[in-house]
């Protein structure tokens, strides 16, 4: 880094999900585009017990008193989703950009607002999904589509998974109203996203759950069904409940006129890089072949670390949003709740 760039000056606030993203900050693969200055969360012991003896990392009492600090240019915003947007505009307002996570906001209206004022000002809020432009192997498989000649979208399955066993504890997480069908509302909407940047609006959605295991009174395994305006029909299938060492890999599976491109796709791992291969047969009856393969570290879901601290610096080769890639996922999980309850086909608002 050139003296010329000195790190973006940066504070954490809120320490449940955020502690990750703290440990990532202090390890040895930090960005060196980020100096984590200071931490924030409403629990001051909970802050202390993470900072420990650490004389370089200041803790805040309060998020106001993170932006009256005119040392600190950018926030990492880690709280829950609901009503995120009042507190982005409050840190936009203070002059500090932001990166924050997903989902991005419980209520679309409020998102796209919040995000259209921050254009306006010339402030920065980035997320790691959707990420500021395609991420690496989305725009491969853009490529391929093109390429190729593999004709329009007409069906998508994607799938993720984990094992969690948790426990009641008040959080957001525990609300159906605001985490319904909780894992594609906690982990689908990496494919929601996904999927958003790849086929484009939505147009209808259904879904189902079931809880299993978990302890809290949200679901832990659910599928949502999307078909969007093109026609394209999509299922993403979310759940808590597998244990088998293939977690998080957010798999994608993507049909087209003439081939069908998969995105780490069955037992056969690589390395923790992304995996796409094209498959195409040109007639019917005609042995299949893999015309096209590649691995890409820079997948969907990361933290363009990298991305933001060069948006931060008004550089003109920062990427950059098409804001409806934020909000129409929203405008999905806004209906979620709906088609949960109602096991019937629920139209998106646009």
């Amino acid at each position: 880094m050139s003296q010329s760039n000195p790190p973006i000056v940066f504070v954490l606030v809120g320490l449940n999900f955020g502690r990750h993203i703290y440990d990532h900050l202090i390890s040895d693969n930090a960005p060196t585009d980020i100096k984590l200055a200071g931490v924030c969360d409403m629990d001051i012991d909970k802050a202390r017990k993470l900072v420990g003896d650490r004389a370089d990392i200041a803790i805040y009492p309060t998020l106001d008193a993170v932006l009256a600090d005119e040392n600190v240019q950018a926030i990492g915003l880690y709280t829950g989703p609901n009503g995120r947007a009042k507190l982005l505009d409050k840190i936009i307002d203070a002059g500090k950009d932001v990166m924050t996570t997903k989902p991005f906001e419980t209520d679309p209206d409020a998102a796209q607002t919040v995000l259209l004022k921050a254009r306006q000002m010339g402030r920065v809020i980035h997320l790691n999904s959707p990420g500021p432009g395609l991420s690496d192997d989305l725009a491969i498989i853009t490529k391929w589509q093109k390429q190729y000649q593999l004709g329009r979208a007409i069906g998508a399955r994607a799938d993720v998974w984990v094992s969690y066993r948790e426990q009641a504890d008040g959080r957001w997480q525990d609300d159906p109203d605001i985490c319904p069908a909780a894992p594609v509302f906690r982990l689908g909407i990496y494919l929601i996203n996904d999927l958003v940047q790849l086929l484009g609006p939505t147009k209808q959605i259904s879904v189902m759950s079931s809880r299993l295991f978990t302890g809290r009174p949200t679901a832990d395994n659910a599928q949502l069904g999307i078909k969007f305006e093109n026609g394209t029909l999509a299922n993403i299938f979310a759940s808590f409940c597998v244990e088998d060492g293939d977690h998080y890999r957010n798999s994608l599976t993507l049909n087209f006129e003439r081939g069908t491109i998969y995105r780490n796709v069955g037992p056969i791992r690589q390395n923790q890089e992304a995996s796409l291969s094209l498959v195409i047969g040109e007639t019917i009856g005609q042995t299949r072949q893999i015309i096209d393969s590649q691995q890409v570290q820079l997948r969907s879901g990361l933290y363009n670390w990298p991305g933001f601290a060069k948006a931060v610096r008004q550089q003109p080769d920062a990427p950059t949003y098409d804001i409806q890639h934020i909000v129409e996922p929203l405008r999905v999980l806004s209906k979620i709740a709906e088609a949960e309850q109602s096991a019937t086909l629920v139209d998106i608002q646009h």
